[in-house]
């Protein structure tokens, strides 16, 4: 049995909603496909803050009497209060929580409350609240990517002359250091933090006052309501204003490669802690074990983190489709911007606090670090570079004459320190002794002195700049 008015207050609801253009309320259909608030209520801290700046520029250019302009603050308040202690309760058939807000505050204030929409749309509304939302998300991605580089760095200071093998190809290439690997994503990061902050700068102006479209003719203040919103200047189009998803899209963007970054490092720390490879161990804390192998330890973690990018990115690529297709301005199709910009931003922030305990608890096997260094003939390039330095020899001679002496060595079963200086000399008659001093990996990474270089002070000075920057 429907509840006292049942059918028919829902339709009284849908009718005090839209106006008198609809004599009948919803088919229960077209309600399941409008109603957003399963999702929006999400935006609930924004619309109200959003809500109360608007009711207090209201209040300050007449267009409202001071004493509802107080009266609609106070009571958002009271709202605010309920939804964050868990007592508010959400309706489908007010479709959003724009309507459900000012739906319970006209039960709380009465009559005042009707004229808090007075200047405004849900089409400008919503584009304050979600903008809103996606600059918080944005400052907490920052915040996340920062506690990451922060560990990062604890692990390139620990390890500035820990000697690890450099991969292209995946196959050992030349000596690097473990600091100057763990730098080398503190750049990446950081790159992401900067896209962040970008895309953060350009969404930073505020739609509130477009109304539905066109703006309004009430006599309002933007400057004053985008100043209380903590916004740098009110949109100067209000098309546009409406129109706009460049900041979700830019945030969704910045997100995608932020977790192709964290995949990648992930990627690296599946491979390194495995028995194979053993040049870390990841703490219990972020793996889990086997059903029915005792013996596992499996770094789920950063396998989960690592698919985080297909989740992200799909977000991403939904929103451009969503967006690629509409005219100007709102279409209710921009209704399916918020799902997946939700789960994006939630999911990347997982993924960044994960990585960043993996981080911080990761322990390197130096020692086996070492021994790979030294394979795969991983000083070859320091010897062409020895033949082209002290013999005078073009770069292109001395490859060969490195690739004759690499193939004599793999033949033999050694590695290239390991061959005799006569041995050296059938290849090349001019080579000296001297040679022997550039062929261990110490002294690989020692000579790599370029800016950017992995020679441990080069990295000692890539971690002060950087602690500088985070500071």
């Amino acid at each position: 049995m429907d509840p006292p008015g049942g059918k028919d207050m829902t339709k009284k609801t849908q009718n005090a909603m839209w106006g008198g253009r609809f004599a009948d309320g919803p088919d229960a259909i077209m309600e399941a496909i409008n109603a957003s608030i399963s999702f929006d209520k999400r935006l609930y801290t924004q619309d109200i803050a959003g809500s109360r700046a608007h009711a207090a520029m209201l209040a300050a250019q007449g267009i409202i009497t001071d004493s509802d302009g107080n009266a609609i603050r106070e009571g958002l308040l009271t709202v605010l209060s309920e939804i964050e202690g868990g007592n508010f309760q959400f309706s489908p058939a007010l479709e959003d929580i724009h309507m459900n807000v000012e739906s319970r505050l006209k039960e709380i204030i009465g009559e005042p409350a009707g004229r808090l929409h007075t200047a405004r749309s849900r089409n400008d509304q919503v584009a304050l609240d979600f903008r809103m939302w996606v600059r918080d998300q944005a400052d907490a991605a920052i915040a996340g990517l920062d506690a990451l580089c922060r560990a990062l760095l604890v692990q390139a200071e620990a390890g500035a002359d820990w000697v690890m093998p450099g991969f292209t190809h995946l196959q050992v290439a030349q000596p690097v250091t473990w600091g100057h690997h763990m730098m080398a994503y503190v750049e990446m990061f950081g790159r992401d933090m900067s896209r962040f902050r970008d895309a953060r700068a350009r969404m930073n102006e505020c739609p509130l006052g477009a109304a539905a479209l066109a703006g309004t003719s009430f006599p309002i203040d933007r400057d004053a309501t985008a100043q209380a919103l903590g916004f740098d200047r009110p949109a100067a189009n209000s098309l546009d204003a409406v129109a706009d998803r460049d900041f979700a899209l830019e945030f969704l963007a910045s997100s995608t490669i932020c977790a192709m970054h964290l995949s990648r490092f992930a990627e690296e720390l599946v491979i390194w802690s495995s028995a194979q490879f053993r040049f870390v161990a990841l703490s219990d804390r972020f793996s889990t074990g086997s059903s029915i192998m005792p013996q596992k330890k499996n770094h789920d973690a950063a396998e989960l983190i690592r698919a985080k990018i297909g989740r992200i990115m799909g977000a991403m690529v939904g929103l451009f489709t969503v967006m690629k297709g509409l005219p100007l301005t709102y279409s209710k199709d921009m209704q399916e911007d918020k799902e997946q910009v939700f789960d994006a931003a939630d999911n990347l922030m997982l993924a960044l606090a994960a990585m960043t305990g993996m981080v911080a608890d990761m322990n390197a096997n130096v020692d086996e670090l070492r021994i790979a260094a030294a394979s795969g003939f991983s000083t070859a390039t320091d010897l062409a570079d020895w033949l082209v330095r002290e013999l005078n020899l073009p770069f292109r001679d001395a490859h060969h004459v490195t690739g004759t002496l690499v193939g004599m060595a793999e033949k033999q079963g050694v590695d290239l320190p390991d061959l005799t200086l006569e041995q050296m000399q059938s290849v090349h008659g001019a080579i000296t002794a001297g040679v022997f001093d550039v062929l261990g990996v110490e002294n690989s990474v020692k000579s790599r002195t370029s800016y950017g270089g992995t020679a441990p002070d080069q990295v000692r000075e890539q971690i002060a700049r950087w602690k500088g920057i985070l500071a």
